[in-house]
């Protein structure tokens, strides 16, 4: 390993702050970002429709969160996942890159993923959030690489706690918003995903 700690973010750079609670360095992490690291912290997510995958690798003892949606293609509303997965793909790579430049290997690599729950108001058809469920679940049966455990779908937002170096995952649901933050969030990562175009083929490390 070249260093001490790698990090990254698709979409600007996670947050960092001294989590009270659990005693140690955390990494707050939106849509749109991601974050891989071998140090002994607590990466924390909000997640309504979208994805986080907390990949770990069990030998090396490292590990990583990204936070992602597949952009909604209305022009298709039969095929709403094969359309826009190329963004999930993009997220799903960019993370595992990182960890392979780590040192991890993907053999090693153990996947626990939450979220896509049908929080956007008027996506109950072809629900986003089960569109990014359905894609990470298949992306991973392609790739070959352990699913381990999953919270998924549901009316309800979760956050998550996920510590890198051992797999740990603790959740939450938010059964009771008094704000529209996360719907807000989202609806504006998934109007930004649909304004952009990830350019560019991804180089897989073996």
């Amino acid at each position: 390993m070249t260093s001490a700690q790698q990090t990254g973010a698709v979409s600007g750079s996670p947050t960092r702050y001294f989590d009270r609670h659990f005693g140690c360095e955390a990494a707050k992490i939106l849509p749109g970002e991601y974050f891989a690291t071998d140090k002994s912290m607590v990466l924390v997510t909000v997640l309504g429709s979208c994805v986080a995958a907390c990949i770990h690798d069990t030998k090396l003892k490292i590990g990583g969160m990204n936070h992602f949606m597949l952009p909604r293609r209305e022009q298709d509303p039969s095929n709403p996942v094969s359309l826009s997965a190329r963004y999930g793909t993009y997220a799903m790579e960019i993370l595992i890159n990182q960890l392979i430049k780590m040192g991890a290997r993907r053999e090693n690599l153990e996947v626990k993923v939450f979220g896509g729950a049908n929080v956007l108001r008027g996506f109950t058809l072809n629900s986003i959030g089960e569109s990014n469920a359905t894609f990470v679940g298949e992306y991973l049966r392609y790739e070959g690489i352990r699913l381990v455990a999953e919270d998924l779908l549901g009316t309800h937002p979760r956050k998550v706690y996920y510590f890198p170096t051992t797999g740990r995952v603790l959740v939450k649901k938010i059964r009771e918003l008094h704000n529209h933050t996360i719907v807000e969030r989202e609806s504006e990562y998934d109007m930004r995903l649909r304004n952009t175009i990830v350019g560019g083929d991804i180089e897989m490390f073996k």
